[in-house]
């Protein structure tokens, strides 16, 4: 409804909302007579482009900033409720670290918005993962198996279990590779009490049960529980592999080390025939148990 008189050669700017609009011009000559005409216009906000999100996870806590071209703000969705009310984000605007209530595999959404009806949404799975602790299974979907590391030139993976059968057959492994050079003292290490992780407590038990699998007899397989409570030194157990091509369980009993019920040990580590260098060994672990 609003009008602007011009002279000619003159121009005028009118900012529209988004929607569909009828513009009608007048022109009026010297001598008073008008002639009308009208003009469709259609005012559609571009949709945004190249939406790109950044997260940070650390432990249950994400934190979310995101990206657009052509974005006027954003809209996130964690999740993690039913009916969710998308929490507004402003352009260069990160978000407080919104907490998930528990382990599992989540969609978070953000939902870029143009200033019209005009969006576009981007979605990426967030995992939170599951308390690390005793028994390992290698079976947890939303199980972080890759927590810690490796010293001294050997590899590990997570596998589908070659030698399926016998008292093993379950679907995932885990694989042990110390390559030809690789040092004697070797080996992985396990942090059980990270944010997330749950300690070695002997209170539930001073025994600790591996399944293995090797094609060679005699090598040593160590079990080495480190960063014990009240001053307790590293417990390291030194366990001969017995049977060749097939499962079998090793047993490490810390019993025999006098440890004081109530002793809790934060690192688990894994060496293979320390005795010497690697000569390419490949061994696979499974079931990390602890009992009495």
């Amino acid at each position: 409804t609003e009008i602007s008189k011009l002279l000619p050669g003159k121009s005028v700017m009118h900012t529209y909302a988004e929607g569909t609009y009828t513009v009608t011009i007048t022109g009026v000559d010297i001598g008073g007579v008008k002639t009308t005409a009208t003009y469709p216009l259609v005012v559609t906000y571009r949709a945004p482009e190249n939406l790109a999100i950044v997260k940070v996870v650390e432990a249950s806590d994400v934190i979310v900033s995101a990206e657009a071209d052509y974005a006027k703000g954003f809209l996130v969705y964690y999740g993690d409720v039913p009916n969710e009310v998308g929490t507004p984000m402003a352009i260069d605007e990160t978000l407080p670290p919104h907490t998930y209530p528990g382990p599992g595999v989540y969609n978070l959404k953000v939902v870029a918005l143009s200033g019209g009806a005009a969006t576009t949404e981007k979605i990426e799975t967030i995992t939170i993962y599951a308390p690390f602790s005793l028994p390992i299974t290698f079976e947890n979907p939303i199980q972080n198996y890759g927590v810690g590391g490796t010293f001294g030139g050997v590899n590990v993976a997570v596998i589908d279990n070659p030698f399926s059968g016998g008292i093993n057959t379950s679907a995932k492994v885990w694989q042990y590779t110390k390559p030809t050079g690789a040092e004697s003292w070797s080996g992985t290490w396990t942090p059980l009490a990270t944010p997330n992780g749950v300690p070695i407590d002997t209170k539930n038990g001073n025994k600790i049960k591996v399944m293995v699998y090797a094609t060679e007899t005699g090598k040593m397989l160590n079990m080495e529980i480190e960063q014990g409570s009240n001053g307790i030194a590293n417990q390291v157990l030194k366990m001969p592999v017995t049977v060749a091509n097939q499962w079998h369980e090793i047993v490490f009993d810390f019993g025999t080390a006098g440890i004081p019920s109530g002793t809790t040990f934060k690192q688990l580590v894994f060496r293979y025939n320390d005795s010497s260098k690697g000569t390419g060994e490949v061994i696979y672990i499974d079931n990390v148990t602890q009992t009495n």
